[in-house]
């Protein structure tokens, strides 16, 4: 049901249900409301499978949630949200990467991030859209962020004229200056969106 494998003729598994496809495209167009519903329900069902272990802890826990002002329940259910939002767009970026950096391969999860291509705060509507995600090591991450480095049309590596200023460096030239025009490794599923790559490439990098 991927349309971005459709397009290269992987017809993928046959006699899906119909379901099946409502579930897909639900996220589709909804993965905002859809994550935090279904990773809600995922959390819910592991609490219960715990709960016999955690009734102590609970009931130890009550009197110290009495002592929380009511007027922090609002900000303490955003944070929780925005937690469950970021856990969730993390899980799927990684696996979809196969948890290494699209870049460099770097296989250890302690060294990768899930970046956002448009910024978290400036479209809402794709925080959580997964094509809107690239698994990148730290320091290409903050990169990528800050317009360092993007892709082109054809998903190469391309590097800013304000990074090359540092030339020459070994750090640089061993990091970023071997890989310039290395293509992206793309993704067993959800290949980034190239419309969001374009408004990277466009409004966020660095050209002079």
């Amino acid at each position: 049901m991927d349309p971005s494998h459709q397009a290269r003729g992987v017809k993928g598994l046959s006699g899906h249900s119909l379901s099946d496809e409502q579930v897909w495209n639900e996220f589709r167009e909804g993965w905002d409301q859809m994550t935090v519903l279904s990773e809600t329900k995922l959390q819910n069902l592991k609490a219960a499978a715990s709960l016999a272990g955690l009734e102590i802890r609970k009931r130890e826990l009550d009197s110290d949630l009495d002592n929380i002002a009511r007027d922090n329940a609002t900000e303490t259910e955003a944070t929780v949200r925005v937690w469950t939002m970021q856990g969730f767009f993390r899980k799927v970026v990684l696996a979809a990467y196969n948890s290494k950096c699209c870049i460099t391969e770097i296989p250890v999860e302690d060294l990768l991030v899930a970046s956002h291509i448009l910024p978290w705060s400036d479209f809402p509507q794709h925080r959580l859209n997964p094509t809107n995600g690239l698994c990148l090591a730290a320091h290409f991450d903050r990169a990528f962020d800050r317009g360092l480095v993007t892709f082109d049309k054809a998903m190469r590596l391309l590097l800013s004229p304000v990074l090359k200023r540092y030339l020459p460096n070994s750090a640089i030239e061993s990091e970023f200056l071997r890989r310039e025009g290395q293509p992206l490794i793309r993704p067993d599923r959800f290949v980034p969106n190239i419309d969001f790559l374009g408004y990277h490439r466009t409004r966020i990098f660095r050209c002079d």
